[in-house]
């Protein structure tokens, strides 16, 4: 089980968010047996990702071997919205799940090479300035698709990411095996973990740069969503005591004033 709980920035955890528990619930019943085994742990390391660092889903399918620093706990995303790279956490819980999948991609990897093929396309033609990277273990693609794709002509074969629809299908499924009534796709996991982020009480500068956002504004969208009132703002009354409400016996500070202010007429 990986452990996705998020500290607060006055030293509590926070539970795990309700809609991704439900999801990979709902992975488990529709995706886990002896034989699918695998791609369960595949599809719930994605959702898991998207939540935990903030990407978005093509973000997620097209990081490569070396876009991830375990040792600096980074995911450095390449040409992510707007052509920009930016660097975001790499969750610690996710460290050991990740390392063991990208051991399987290795000898997955290992195995096309064997067999005469491993390669995989590079960004802006990088492929003819170095004829051998698109075999190096660095460029690989750590979603990398089941099945070998093959061209009749050419009768070359390879490997891709991963297709987004087949995330999206998934998650799709699962959100509607749940029983969650409120629109929810791969998107929602990059949602929560900025509006997570912002409840537990971290800067709205830190959260834009994670995110990749050029203009605050764009982030400040998610302060909207906390409950809080206008612009995120909580009211001082909500910081009362409750008994002042809920205990009659005890008469309010503001009736007592008010009392007070009738009597000196």
């Amino acid at each position: 089980m990986i452990d996705l709980s998020i500290p607060d920035s006055k030293g509590g955890v926070r539970t795990k968010p309700k809609l991704l528990d439900q999801v990979r619930q709902a992975l488990q019943a529709r995706h886990y047996s002896s034989r699918t085994g695998e791609t369960y742990l595949i599809k719930w390391l994605m959702a898991s990702l998207m939540y935990g660092a903030g990407l978005r889903l093509m973000e997620c399918l097209r990081l490569r071997v070396q876009d991830i620093d375990f040792s600096r706990n980074e995911i450095t995303v390449r040409d992510g919205k707007g052509s920009k790279d930016r660097i975001t956490m790499l969750p610690e819980s996710l460290r050991k799940p990740l390392q063991d999948h990208l051991k399987k991609v290795r000898a997955i990897h290992e195995k096309d090479l064997a067999e005469g093929w491993g390669r995989v396309l590079l960004p802006d033609a990088l492929d003819r300035k170095y004829p051998n990277a698109p075999v190096e273990w660095r460029w690989q693609w750590v979603f990398p698709q089941e099945n070998r794709w093959k061209n009749t002509k050419t009768t070359e074969e390879g490997r891709h990411h991963m297709d987004e629809s087949i995330m999206q299908r998934t998650v799709k499924e699962a959100v509607t095996a749940s029983g969650i009534t409120k629109r929810a796709s791969c998107h929602t996991f990059r949602h929560s973990f900025a509006t997570h982020l912002l409840e537990s009480g971290y800067d709205i500068r830190t959260i834009q740069e994670l995110l990749g956002h050029k203009d605050v504004k764009t982030t400040m969208i998610y302060t909207h969503v906390l409950n809080y009132g206008p612009k995120g703002v909580r009211s001082p009354i909500d910081e009362l005591p409750a008994e002042s409400y809920t205990d009659q016996s005890k008469t309010p500070v503001l009736q007592t004033d008010y009392a007070q202010h009738k009597g000196d007429k």
